[in-house]
């Protein structure tokens, strides 16, 4: 069973920074690319990054290009997401997902960006 625990999350300034983590379980997780998706208050899903398997490549949305950096230990089965220069709009719950899988999420971590 796949099994996905993000934390990190936490209440920031505008400017801060946070650093989310993802644990993954119940698949090979070096054999998939991993995916860090959000969701704002009301609004639905929306992709933020992806790493290749081996995690040598990334993307990234726009709206978090040059400040947002994903990375992965597959030693360790852990996905990590780095926020910096955090925004109020960055605000929303973060979620890793196996792939493509939407559904694989776990419970999501909580990032509130306020002054």
């Amino acid at each position: 069973e796949v099994q996905l625990v993000e934390s990190g999350g936490g209440l920031v300034q505008p400017g801060g920074s946070l650093r989310l983590s993802c644990a993954a379980s119940g698949f090979t997780f070096d054999l998939y690319p991993m995916t860090w998706v959000r969701q704002a208050p009301g609004k639905g899903l929306e992709w933020v990054s992806r790493i290749n398997s081996g995690g040598g490549t990334t993307w990234y949305a726009d709206p978090v290009k040059g400040r947002f950096t994903t990375s992965r230990d597959n030693a360790k089965n852990m996905l990590s997401l780095q926020l910096n220069s955090l925004k109020t709009e960055d605000t929303a719950m973060y979620y890793c997902v196996k792939g493509d899988d939407n559904d694989s999420r776990g419970q999501g971590t909580q990032v509130t960006v306020s002054s």
